[in-house]
């Protein structure tokens, strides 16, 4: 999870989460890059004594600064698109989350689990023990087997909620009437925490999301 001061992403602990930080990488990579050139350029013209008063076109010059962000463009699209379509992977699976998103609570449904039913309502600071995050444990949380793909589906009871657990790399709307669905694969044991990211009423902060990623024999044995 997050830590204080912390400026980079989360550690990955999903193959899409690992996609996402690579991504990240290669789009600072050119962002710093075009950035040092712009201010060596603007250095550079302070400081030169010369001058274009003459000059009136300079077709060479507009070819290069035409095509030269064209192609850096497309070289920060191609691993985009890469991504988009990575998240949007939905390998057969036999195990299957449902997630439903209520003012303000979240509830769980495991069909695998004999259609498993679980209500998970944020404990009060009162009821917390040495070593829990305050206003991110939940009375309930609902495991999954970590190496193991699991479908995750969300919808919402009454307004737009949204299922996220940035380590992960999941952000889901969750929307009434409505299934919305993706994969998870955690490749390491752990519990993993997230909140509702979309603005949903006066609780809005008080619906955290955790997830328990267990070993399939762990699974298999609830």
């Amino acid at each position: 999870m997050s830590t204080w001061a912390q400026i980079n992403l989360m550690d990955p602990s999903s193959y899409i989460m690992t996609q996402m930080n690579l991504f990240h990488d290669h789009a600072m990579i050119l962002l710093v890059g075009i950035f040092v050139f712009v201010i060596l350029m603007g250095v550079s013209l302070l400081k030169n004594k010369f001058h274009g008063r003459l000059v009136h076109e300079a077709q060479t010059l507009e070819i290069i600064w035409t095509i030269v962000p064209a192609l850096l463009l497309v070289w920060l699209a191609l691993p985009s698109l890469r991504l988009l379509y990575l998240m949007d992977e939905h390998p057969q699976s036999s195990n299957t989350l449902k997630a439903v998103g209520h003012q303000w609570y979240w509830s769980y449904e495991l069909p695998a689990k004999d259609n498993l039913m679980l209500d998970s309502y944020m404990l009060p600071e009162s009821s917390l023990e040495s070593g829990q995050y305050r206003l991110l444990e939940v009375d309930n949380r609902p495991a999954v087997p970590y190496s193991f793909d699991t479908m995750i589906i969300t919808t919402s009871s009454d307004v737009i909620h949204a299922w996220a657990l940035p380590s992960l790399g999941i952000k889901m709307d969750a929307v009434p009437g409505r299934l919305n669905s993706m994969n998870i694969n955690p490749f390491v044991p752990g519990i993993f925490y997230g909140q509702c990211s979309e603005i949903c009423g006066a609780n809005h902060s008080y619906m955290p999301i955790v997830l328990e990623a267990i070993s399939m024999e762990d699974f298999t044995n609830l």
